[in-house]
């Protein structure tokens, strides 16, 4: 009886051999020079940023990826940079005072629209969470008519009640919760502008965050956008809705019910908004490794990962006695760039069923702007795409037991990995609430929103608690991923030669097994029932 369990055992062994193998020493070669202070940390609209798609289009050609129908591996994209001058004010009027609150410490806000000068007179309406959600019976509009009007919103969405324990799910942040769809909402409402109420606990940031981000170029792709948005921070909005005759925590109360109105705050804005702008055509880099199944090839799987990061910064930023102005992004996503190019060597040797399309999105660092270009003008049509395997600021301390495969739950991707896992000889980590929303931060978020399953792989340097179980030190490797939190989106995040990427290169051999997996099997992914994303026809 013991004959078919060994034979099965060798042919496991044998499959797990055919298995295209992810070799370190590319990657991590990929990972030293992307991360380099020569990229200068690969910026939009900076030269390190036309340096790094200059590299990765290179290294795809060298490793054998087919070029786009034009013969090139760029997707062009056209981006507006607005940069807010020192002219710019906004100015209150309410209950006979004037309220001007100063941009950095009260305030923050730019234009989206493109235009170098906007200026508006506009009265105030409080939205609530400016939320439009059937699914959850929510409308914070009502129908009012908001056209002209400054708007002024909370983040996050709707907390459960003991009555409604799973509303807006639950504790974990939906997208609806995310400052993107309140920009979103409020052009779709047709607002003059659009103001945040800003708290920590609500963000999940400081405002530092949102201080230091609206104090540099800002990106948006090409189009209309609104014509000012921006943050208020909590205190500065206490004392607008006071000198108004309105309580903002009353309010607040009401926005935490269906029945909430959008609130007139007796109140009017004058705005004035001087912009730096600048027109950049950025790249989305892509390679091709066609399928090898007279119909399978017509449908294609995405492996994505981001290519820039947040560049040169001419203020600088103090360390160890020196000043250093590049923001390397070693880990966020020099990683993810390197891992993609090191599984693409090894998969153009072994071609799948289906197309395999290897991506690197351009601009994620400042709204996901080179995957959502993609998604409007797709170089392989979305109907026929069967998944996106996202990868983001990779594992970098050491080889795990498990894998993190969050928002792979939302659809049969789940059951794939799970498949993955298993052969392997690996776990799948528990999914946690998401209260920080990290579905909807990364590149991977722009093709759910098109109708693809999709999830960003074993992230887990944002698994949030350094839960993951190493395989070595397990205390001293959670302790050091979690770490790098504060060199999160700063100078420091920079490579080190003394890195152990056994993790990260397991990571990437996940990725491209789960890949295989779904290009080779019979039927596309799903959404499971009831997931938003599955409602948009693919």
């Amino acid at each position: 009886m013991r004959f078919p369990y060994v034979l099965a055992a060798s042919l496991f062994s044998t499959a797990a051999l055919a298995q295209p193998l992810v070799a370190e020493a590319p990657l991590r070669a990929h990972l030293s020079f992307l991360a380099d202070d020569l990229l200068e940390g690969r910026g939009t609209g900076q030269r390190g940023g036309d340096l790094a798609v200059r590299y990765l289009e290179t290294q795809a050609a060298v490793a054998g990826l087919q070029p786009l129908k034009d013969g090139t591996y760029r997707q062009a994209l056209s981006i507006v940079g607005s940069k807010a001058l020192p002219s710019s004010k906004v100015t209150f009027s309410v209950g006979g005072k004037t309220l001007a609150p100063a941009f950095g410490k009260d305030i923050v806000f730019g234009a989206a629209n493109g235009k170098d000068k906007v200026a508006f007179d506009a009265p105030v309406v409080f939205a609530g969470y400016g939320i439009r959600a059937p699914e959850e019976r929510w409308d914070d509009f009502k129908g009012v008519d908001l056209k002209g009007k400054l708007l002024i919103m909370m983040v996050n969405d709707p907390q459960p009640t003991a009555a409604e324990p799973k509303r807006f799910a639950g504790k974990s942040l939906t997208y609806y919760g995310r400052w993107v769809y309140k920009y979103e909402e409020a052009l779709r409402q047709g607002a003059a502008g659009v103001l945040l109420i800003h708290t920590t606990e609500s963000a999940s940031y400081p405002w530092s965050v949102p201080a230091n981000g609206f104090g540099h170029e800002r990106f948006s792709l090409a189009g209309a956008g609104n014509a000012m948005e921006g943050w208020l921070q909590e205190d500065t909005a206490r004392a607008l809705f006071q000198a108004g005759g309105q309580d903002l925590d009353a309010l607040r109360a009401q926005a935490e019910t269906r029945e909430f109105r959008p609130v007139a705050l007796n109140a009017t804005v004058k705005v004035q908004v001087d912009s730096q702008i600048r027109s950049i055509e950025q790249f989305n880099v892509a390679g091709i490794v066609p399928g090898t199944d007279p119909k399978l090839k017509d449908e294609a799987v995405i492996y994505s990962a981001h290519w820039d990061h947040l560049g040169k910064d001419d203020v600088g930023n103090g360390r160890s006695g020196q000043s250093d102005h590049i923001y390397n992004g070693a880990i966020d996503n020099a990683s993810g760039a390197a891992a993609l190019l090191a599984m693409a060597q090894v998969a153009v040797k072994q071609p799948a069923r289906r197309t395999q399309i290897f991506l690197w999105p351009a601009g994620e660092e400042t709204g996901m702007l080179g995957s959502t270009a993609y998604t409007r003008a797709p170089l392989w049509p979305l109907a026929k795409t069967a998944a996106d395997l996202n990868l983001d600021s990779m594992n970098f301390v050491g080889k795990t037991h498990d894998i993190g495969v969050a928002g792979a739950e939302r659809s049969s991707l789940y059951a794939s990995a799970a498949k993955v896992a298993k052969r392997m000889g690996l776990r799948l980590a528990p999914t946690i609430p998401d209260l920080s929303g990290a579905f909807y931060r990364a590149d991977h978020f722009a093709f759910a929103k098109a109708g693809v399953p999709a999830f960003n792989v074993g992230s887990a340097v944002f698994s949030g608690d350094g839960s993951f179980d190493f395989v070595q030190e397990p205390k001293a490797s959670g302790e050091r991923l979690v770490a790098f939190k504060k060199d999160y989106h700063q100078v420091t995040d920079e490579y080190h030669p003394s890195w152990d990427l056994s993790g990260m290169v397991q990571q990437a051999q996940f990725t491209l097994n789960l890949g295989y997996e779904v290009a080779n099997d019979k039927n596309l992914p799903t959404w499971n029932k009831g997931e938003a994303f599955g409602k948009v026809k693919r």
